[in-house]
């Protein structure tokens, strides 16, 4: 069964973000902690959301999303950061189920797009996407800043506070 996340599901969802890491070879980047995810699912002010594969005796696989925006079209969409399924579980459908779960969701509330990223070397999820219908966005190159690069950037701020010196 596919269904929204609950706040008891966290530590489940903590654990296969923590195996998806693994798989991505990138254990060490997963900084955030269980209480971090229970916060941005379940706080006050969500900033993210999630579906959960519930097999019935455990939670097998997840999708963990957040709504964009496309100046473009001039419309929300989903980009989802994340989707796993354990790997005993694959090959019942529940990948395929995940994101129909988001392209309904999309439709549903007219959302322009459903989007996320996929490593490269990752032969199987390209196929299954592909599989899927959707299209690699190969002319577009992901930037990224975070720790010392997007500290320093953000102290140009106070360099810039004089509107007259822009």
């Amino acid at each position: 069964m596919i269904r929204p996340a609950r706040p008891d599901d966290v530590p489940a969802i903590y654990r296969l973000i923590r195996d998806l890491a693994a798989y991505e070879r990138s254990l060490p980047a997963v900084t955030g902690t269980q209480q971090d995810l229970a916060t941005a699912l379940f706080g006050p002010e969500p900033a993210v959301f999630a579906h959960v594969v519930d097999s019935g005796d455990r939670i097998a696989g997840f999708a963990l999303w957040y709504l964009s925006y496309s100046t473009w079209q001039g419309r929300q969409g989903i980009y989802l950061e994340d989707v796993y399924v354990e790997p005993d579980q694959r090959g019942r459908g529940y990948g395929r189920r995940l994101l129909t779960e988001l392209a309904a969701l999309c439709v549903e509330r007219g959302y322009g797009r459903l989007e996320w990223s996929v490593l490269d070397w990752n032969a199987p999820a390209l196929g299954f996407y592909a599989s899927l219908g959707a299209t690699a966005m190969d002319e577009w190159t992901v930037h990224r800043l975070t720790g010392q690069a997007l500290e320093a950037l953000a102290n140009d701020r106070s360099r810039h506070a004089d509107p007259n010196l822009d």
